[in-house]
């Protein structure tokens, strides 16, 4: 049994529910993941095992709650998330025009927000860092068009 499946089912005990079948493939595919995904990507990958779109919206919120998945961006109206355990902390570079998504490595930024806390006397629990603007491309785009 996998880290995120032991991780799942002890945080499900604790509120009383199991890990069902359907929770479980829930699970897994937002693992084999390794992109951003809404509900409806998700969805698409296991509809074949007759896990409905319900389920998989009821499952999210526990994954989250769980500390496995985090939402990532919200994008053209549809939380978008990631799973996080595992995976290292990272920057999100959100594109305003295209919409595509890129990550950095949050390690350069670290030291300087725990120090910064620190000050503070704040307990960091999660870091959620979007930075909108242009890609490349688009600014590319836009430079051209001036």
């Amino acid at each position: 049994m996998q880290e995120h499946e032991n991780q799942f089912r002890d945080f499900l005990k604790q509120k009383g529910l199991k890990l069902t079948k359907s929770r479980n493939l829930v699970l897994e595919a937002a693992f084999k993941l390794h992109e951003h995904f809404d509900a409806e990507t998700l969805y698409s990958h296991i509809r074949a095992a007759n896990v409905s779109l319900a389920t998989v919206y009821r499952t999210l919120p526990l994954l989250v709650e769980a500390g496995l998945i985090q939402l990532a961006v919200r994008s053209e109206g549809r939380d978008r998330f990631e799973h996080i355990l595992g995976h290292p902390k990272h920057v999100h570079w959100i594109c305003e025009r295209c919409k595509q998504v890129a990550e950095t490595d949050l390690s350069s930024l670290q030291e300087a927000l725990d120090a910064e806390a620190k000050s503070i006397k704040f307990q960091i629990g999660q870091i959620t860092i979007n930075i909108t603007g242009l890609c490349r491309n688009c600014s590319i785009d836009e430079y051209e068009q001036d």
